[in-house]
């Protein structure tokens, strides 16, 4: 449970700066995805995020409504389409990148990197258990 906590309430707090910064979670994770994968198609992207390919749509057309991507059909396969960002998105994409930053340093005050990697060993041991 406390873990569970403890996610919820950090993950609430990182919404809450990339608002602040004029985002939102599921902007920054589709600028990342799409910054860290040239011409990944929307299928690539759903997986990436972590999320259905109906609901990565749905948050594409808000962003290309709002200037931040655009999507073409893949020359090979008239069936996918590729996501770029645009010069807004490039610049959106850092705003939130010196958020998410920003919080990350917040967040890892008074903690040293061994205690840091300790704790991702231990996130890793979790994982492994449930998905075991």
């Amino acid at each position: 449970m406390n873990l569970g906590r403890t996610a919820k309430l950090v993950a609430q707090a990182f919404d809450a700066a990339l608002v602040e910064a004029g985002g939102t979670l599921p902007v920054w994770l589709t600028l990342l995805s799409v910054k860290s994968s040239k011409l990944a198609n929307q299928r690539e992207l759903a997986g990436m995020i972590g999320i259905q390919g109906a609901t990565l749509t749905h948050h594409l057309n808000a962003m290309e409504a709002q200037g931040l991507l655009v999507r073409r059909r893949d020359p090979v396969n008239r069936r996918v389409h590729l996501v770029e960002l645009t010069a807004a998105g490039e610049a959106m994409f850092e705003t939130l990148r010196k958020a998410a930053l920003s919080f990350d340093k917040r967040l890892r005050v008074g903690l040293s990197d061994e205690r840091l990697a300790e704790f991702a060993q231990v996130l890793a041991a979790l994982r492994a258990n449930v998905e075991s």
